[in-house]
């Protein structure tokens, strides 16, 4: 008997200039929890688009076969009606509503064509105890963590009767606590008879979790591999997805280091609203020419606040300390004296912060940099093309052209721009923060050789990781920083998970 809960015949999906999906097919059976992997721009997020109504039937070729029946989906609506609910990535909750009003939001309950809140509150109640969340309804979402907004959100899909539950990324963006509650409550849904797809970099949670895992490489299904019995590893994905096998997932690096050329003395930044509250204490770190120095905490440590609150005090209250680049201080008090000092910053949230998803890769890249590129008072835009040309090529941006739209490109190729823009500023100082967060492992490396590259030029790098083999693989030297003290500080010949974990876990600073 067929237990297939979905299929995925053929589908191929163009846009102008790209072949995003090429004849990818997929089965995914009732009661499952199937993976889908493969790197930025394989085609994931654009299959389940397709599948869930974003894409609409008719803007795409092949068929979608859900529960024996050839689907016509439209829009979310007409998919959501038949139990398919997908979650994105940017998580779709209005900040200022309440949990109770989320989760219903354009599915009220309504009594004589009024919302009733009473009803209103008390199926909230069931389903946020349901997920695991103990907040009342009437917290207000911009009150909780994005761990906790996930929750609302499956809550969200619950209160729709989801059959078929897509997740893209649910992980990406929480720590190791939230990211385990979360798989856990995916264990739990499959066994309510809730079938499950997840899109996932994280190939360690996709080992743990996945009955099965469809592989995806340039637009087109590679394989789908069995999970149980223990013989698919993370180096099998990796083959699977990148094509080839990756003995080293770091690429190898002589580090050629010379004199110190960035340094902070006793820095300290206070919280920006509960004034009293100092969240980076008294900190001195350095880095010297050529050099890659890694900053590795746990969520909270102040690794962020830190970073932002020296370039430019772009966060925090009542800094005080100094920054000094090639031996002389650096005035820093704003954004940008920190870059005309040499400082770069490349934010941890690209989309929000690092990018405007709505213009173009020349525009993106000279944003941080736009003085650079006026001429008689007008913005040349030649010299925008040509110098994002130029990095379009030397970074491998996968695009038509440099007047492609950043929204439309892959999560690796935006980081690439990131990256651009930033060292189109011609900085002494490079700070990446999660600079390979929500990439494939194929990005991944080419994300490293670029961070090696720019060492190699003479700059110095700083790199904050939650991924501590990230930082043991690529650093020359690692800071640990806890409570917003610096904890510890370990040379690349004494590099060892455990010593660094014992430094990020020390409740006092030396």
């Amino acid at each position: 008997m067929n237990n297939n809960i979905l299929e995925m015949k053929s589908i191929t999906k163009l846009f102008p200039g790209v072949r995003a999906l090429d004849n990818v097919s997929l089965t995914v059976e009732r009661g499952e929890i199937h993976a889908i992997c493969g790197e930025n721009g394989a085609g994931k997020s654009t299959l389940m688009k397709v599948l869930s109504g974003v894409y609409a039937h008719g803007t795409y070729e092949g068929d979608i076969v859900y529960e024996g029946e050839v689907m016509s989906f439209k829009n979310l609506r007409d998919s959501e009606a038949k139990g398919i609910v997908i979650i994105h990535q940017e998580l779709a909750l209005s900040p200022y509503l309440s949990i109770a009003e989320n989760i219903f939001l354009n599915n009220e309950i309504k009594r004589f064509g009024l919302i009733d809140w009473n009803k209103t509150g008390q199926e909230a109640q069931k389903l946020i105890a349901r997920v695991g969340l103990r907040e009342s309804p009437d917290t207000k979402i911009k009150e909780i963590g994005v761990g906790k907004q996930q929750l609302v959100e499956i809550a969200k899909a619950l209160s729709k009767r989801v059959k078929l539950l897509i997740l893209d990324e649910p992980t990406a963006a929480l720590n190791d606590e939230d990211s385990a509650h979360l798989l856990d409550l995916l264990r739990h849904l499959k066994g309510q008879g809730i079938t499950c797809i997840i899109i996932s970099h994280k190939l360690n949670e996709i080992a743990s979790i996945a009955d099965k895992t469809t592989i995806l490489r340039d637009g087109k299904t590679i394989e789908t591999l069995d999970m149980n019995g223990g013989k698919v590893d993370q180096e099998r994905i990796i083959k699977g997805m990148v094509g080839r096998e990756m003995e080293n997932r770091y690429p190898k690096h002589t580090a050629t280091i010379g004199e110190e050329i960035f340094r902070v003395e006793n820095w300290t930044a206070h919280h920006p609203e509960e004034t009293s509250r100092v969240v980076v204490d008294n900190v001195n770190i350095n880095v010297r020419r050529g050099e890659i120095v890694g900053l590795a905490g746990i969520m909270g440590a102040g690794r962020t606040e830190l970073a932002r609150s020296i370039f430019g005090h772009s966060w925090g209250s009542k800094i005080s300390g100094k920054v000094f680049i090639n031996g002389k201080e650096a005035k820093v008090s704003t954004i940008r004296d920190a870059i005309d000092s040499g400082i770069a910053y490349a934010t941890e949230d690209r989309k929000r912060y690092g990018l405007n998803l709505i213009d173009d890769i020349k525009r993106n890249i000279s944003m941080a940099s736009l003085k650079d590129f006026v001429k008689r008072g007008l913005v040349d835009d030649n010299r925008e093309y040509v110098v994002a040309s130029e990095f379009r090529t030397s970074m491998n941006i996968k695009a038509p052209s440099v007047n492609s739209i950043v929204g439309k490109l892959s999560g690796g190729n935006q980081q690439k721009v990131v990256l651009s823009q930033w060292i189109n500023t011609k900085p002494e100082i490079l700070i990446l923060d999660e600079p390979t967060r929500g990439i494939d492992v194929g990005a991944k490396y080419e994300i490293y050789t670029i961070i090696q590259n720019l060492a190699d030029t003479g700059k110095g790098v700083i790199v904050i990781s939650s991924e501590l083999p990230e930082l043991l693989g690529i650093c020359d030297r690692v800071y640990a920083i806890a409570e917003g003290r610096i904890t510890g500080e370990v040379e690349k010949k004494n590099f060892k998970p455990e010593l660094l974990m014992k430094y990020m876990t020390t409740e006092k600073g030396n």
